[in-house]
């Protein structure tokens, strides 16, 4: 049995600059183990850091109102630069499940529907105009909702924001798949294959 998730909540944080790329996301200097834990510590480090490892209060991150933040609002091209998958890892890791922004990085997207990180293409328009709603300072605690299923962003009862998903994209991340889990999905039907192409072409099967 499949584990499903079709709807995330959390806290939206601006972050709006255009041609976000890998090495932003996470930089080369962090990437200090090839396990998928720990790399949060590194998300942002240039930005989120001085030089001594201190915290930079004037990063938007580093604001108490955004420090559970689990929706990044951010520019075009996000994710744009080196293929480096480390850059999903560490959001994912800081504790990230969604991005919205008008594009992304090719290489970036299709890591990040296959890790299970979800990212939703929006316009600009309503990428600013959910952040206004969200995070203004008399909202800037206010969660979102979004639900894969209907494709649509949900911001109080009176704000719905529609999107567009592939539906392999959609069911990869409604289903928590990737090819490997998809192709064992598929077991049954390969057994069965064998059982009768054993039969057919046994030389084939035939192992030192």
């Amino acid at each position: 049995m499949m584990n499903t998730r079709t709807k995330i909540i959390g806290q939206a944080v601006p972050l709006l600059d255009k041609n976000i790329d890998t090495d932003v996301i996470i930089p080369q200097t962090e990437l200090i183990t090839v396990s998928k834990k720990g790399l949060g510590k590194g998300l942002f480090a240039r930005w989120r850091y001085h030089d001594d490892y201190q915290l930079n209060e004037n990063f938007i991150l580093n604001n108490g109102c955004y420090k559970s933040a689990s929706i990044i609002l951010a520019g075009e091209n996000f994710g744009c630069g080196s293929s480096r998958e480390h850059a999903v890892w560490a959001l994912l890791d800081y504790g990230i499940k969604c991005v919205i922004a008008p594009s992304f990085g090719e290489i970036f997207y299709n890591n990040s529907y296959k890790n299970g990180l979800i990212l939703i293409k929006c316009q600009e328009r309503i990428i600013n105009q959910i952040a206004t709603l969200a995070c203004s300072n008399e909202n800037n605690l206010l969660n979102i909702t979004i639900d894969l299923e209907k494709s649509c962003i949900f911001l109080f009862l009176d704000h719905q924001f529609p999107f567009d998903m592939e539906s392999r994209v959609r069911d990869y991340l409604i289903n928590d798949l990737d090819e490997i889990k998809e192709s064992l999905l598929l077991n049954e039907k390969i057994e069965s294959f064998q059982k009768v192409d054993r039969k057919k072409r046994e030389w084939s099967y035939f192992s030192f």
